[in-house]
């Protein structure tokens, strides 16, 4: 089992950057794939990025690509999210994501078994 805690949300301008954080508790991180998902105000939850054990291989929904970089270093048991040139419409509750499964490759959404609590982002125009 995994305990996940997200860090680094706030308030940013149009155009800003933001990195969140997720801290994982337990010895076994890196047999998780992970991701984040998030979800905005009235909407429902969607995949935004995913990234195998290794941090080998990514995957990322199409509307964050080139803009939002997944990573994880498995020595701190913590994953990244590095969001550039933000928009208005990337404001939502971020979530980090664990899957109890060992990837070789992603190409599409992971399936969560475990959650962290969320972190807001809001981006102004």
């Amino acid at each position: 089992q995994v305990q996940l805690v997200e860090s680094g949300g706030g308030l940013v301008q149009a155009g800003g950057s933001l990195r969140l954080s997720c801290a994982a508790s337990g010895r076994t991180f890196s047999r998780y794939t992970m991701g984040w998902f998030r979800q905005a105000p009235g909407k429902e939850r969607e995949f935004v990025a995913a990234v195998t054990w290794s941090g080998q291989r990514t995957h990322y929904e199409n509307s964050v690509k080139g803009r939002f970089t997944i990573s994880r270093d498995n020595a701190k048991n913590t994953l990244y999210l590095q969001m550039n040139s933000l928009k208005p419409e990337d404001t939502a509750v971020y979530y980090c994501a664990a899957e109890a499964l060992v990837r070789m490759n992603i190409n599409g959404p992971i399936v969560p078994d475990y959650w962290g609590q969320g972190t807001q982002v809001t981006v102004s125009s």
